[in-house]
């Protein structure tokens, strides 16, 4: 294919309506702006923003900022920010072009540009999908970890210097808010992590007071007026784009996109109603504002989020290599049924129905049309796992209540972190060097707890042996349930 057939704003002219976004590109403007440009965001906030201008009437856009990826944004850009999102049905394929990003722009070549979006009156509204690491938090205290090297390296420089973290960047721009008097903003995570609002709201402060301005003190008193930091509990699974994905987005739109995403049918997004500023109305494409989102993060964190990490680390011992694979196993559906059944005890009485939540999660893993790998799914095991499966653990353990599943959960990812192909993790060196020949496997066990913080936990003589014990018959492809 040329040039002319990339997917832009002239190619949608020539797509038939079913294809074409469910609102006018053209009649968006910046109000939203948004921290990471991954698939997750594209097929998740992105998709309910499109819905909620269209049935509202508002220009809702976004302008979405690239914390590394140049090449990312180039692409978005070349294509009018423009991308296919093909939704995996067991029925067929349903693929469309979604049209509220407006803008895109790299965190480090375009700061100037979001500084001055953040600091804009007409945007109310950041959102996030960072990562967990992203975050830079504390495994000890939960808060801004001032010594890790990005955040000091921010936190030295001067006041035109590159900041590299998006913690750095948001403070930075919130900072140049305040000092405008600009309006109130609400600045929203919809990252992976319990309490997720309260943990970037701690962050951005924990910045804010380690840093070298001189109105610091000023800035955090406007601040606890202006910007609220709701909580949210995002859903939806989003496997990494393949070329065959690529390929079956040309044969649906007639032209070529370089950044399709895909998803499953299933989405959600739970959002606490704490906000100080103009919103999108989410509401009208399904989204759910409540007084507390705790039972529904809980709930998604332990069972959803757990049992996915548990599936990836237990099928690539096993040799497999996505979540549908891991499912057709025979053991597949009782790891996911016992390990919520094994955690339900730890959630809130007044959230979703564990039991009914367990065989939501068997139909979507078992949806033949999804391809997730496992590689992605186990990828910043070390972050992760600390808020998927520890506290849950560790309540259960204070109970007297035996905990299999995660035990065998836990043995299957320490296990991983020895491999050789184990996936990406920030903690990748420290974890490899818990390894050493003579060790012993509880002390192995021990030292790889200690690394991500859990110095209780390594200290449980019980866990550790237990934990070790599993790991011969895992080294060996057995799954033990």
């Amino acid at each position: 294919m040329s040039a002319d057939d990339l997917l832009n704003r002239d190619a949608l002219l020539r797509l038939p309506p079913e294809l074409r976004p469910a609102v006018d590109p053209a009649e968006l403007r910046t109000r939203v702006v948004h921290f990471g440009l991954g698939a997750f965001h594209r097929a998740h906030q992105a998709v309910f923003t499109e819905q909620a201008a269209a049935r509202s009437g508002e220009p809702w856009g976004i302008t979405a900022v690239a914390p590394r990826s140049a090449a990312t944004v180039r692409a978005l850009r070349d294509q009018d920010c423009l991308y296919s999102l093909t939704e995996r049905r067991p029925d067929g394929h349903r693929t469309r072009v979604v049209g509220s990003v407006v803008g895109a722009l790299a965190m480090g070549p375009d700061a100037k540009t979001v500084d001055a979006l953040l600091a804009d009156p007409e945007v109310t509204v950041v959102t996030l999908t960072v990562t967990e690491k992203g975050y830079h938090r504390s495994p000890m205290t939960g808060g801004l970890d001032t010594a890790a090297g990005p955040v000091a390296a921010d936190l030295a420089a001067g006041p035109d210097g590159p900041l590299t973290t998006v913690v750095g960047r948001l403070a930075a721009g919130l900072a140049a808010r305040m000092r405008a008097d600009a309006p109130p903003i609400n600045v929203v995570s919809c990252d992976n992590m319990a309490d997720n609002g309260a943990a970037l709201s701690r962050v951005i402060h924990d910045y804010i007071r380690a840093s070298a301005w001189p109105d610091r003190a000023e800035i955090l008193d406007r601040l606890a007026e202006a910007v609220a930091f709701p909580a949210t509990v995002v859903d939806r699974i989003v496997p990494a784009t393949s070329e065959a994905d690529r390929a079956a987005a040309v044969a649906a739109l007639g032209v070529r996109d370089a950044l399709p995403v895909t998803g499953e049918p299933y989405r959600q997004w739970v959002l606490e109603d704490s906000f100080a500023a103009p919103r999108p109305p989410w509401e009208l494409d399904g989204a759910l504002f409540v007084p507390d989102v705790a039972p529904y993060q809980l709930t998604k964190l332990r069972l959803l989020n757990g049992s996915h990490s548990a599936l990836a680390y237990l099928g690539r011992a096993a040799g497999l290599a996505t979540i549908a694979e891991t499912m057709a196993a025979d053991w597949g559906e009782r790891l996911v049924r016992s390990l919520c059944a094994e955690v339900a005890p730890t959630l809130p009485a007044d959230g979703p129905d564990p039991v009914a939540y367990a065989d939501d999660l068997v139909v979507r893993f078992r949806n033949p049309a999804m391809h997730h790998l496992l590689r992605q799914i186990g990828s910043d095991g070390s972050v992760k796992i600390t808020e998927r499966w520890l506290p849950a653990l560790r309540e259960l353990r204070a109970r007297g209540a035996s905990t299999p599943i995660l035990e065998l959960a836990l043995a299957a990812w320490a296990d991983g972190t020895r491999r050789a192909d184990a996936p990406a993790d920030p903690a990748a060196e420290a974890l490899a060097a818990c390894w050493g020949p003579a060790t012993r496997p509880a002390e192995t066990v021990r030292a790889l707890l200690r690394v991500l913080g859990a110095a209780d936990l390594a200290d449980d003589a019980a866990l550790t042996a237990t934990v070790a014990d599993r790991l011969p018959a895992l080294r060996a492809g057995r799954i033990e349930i």
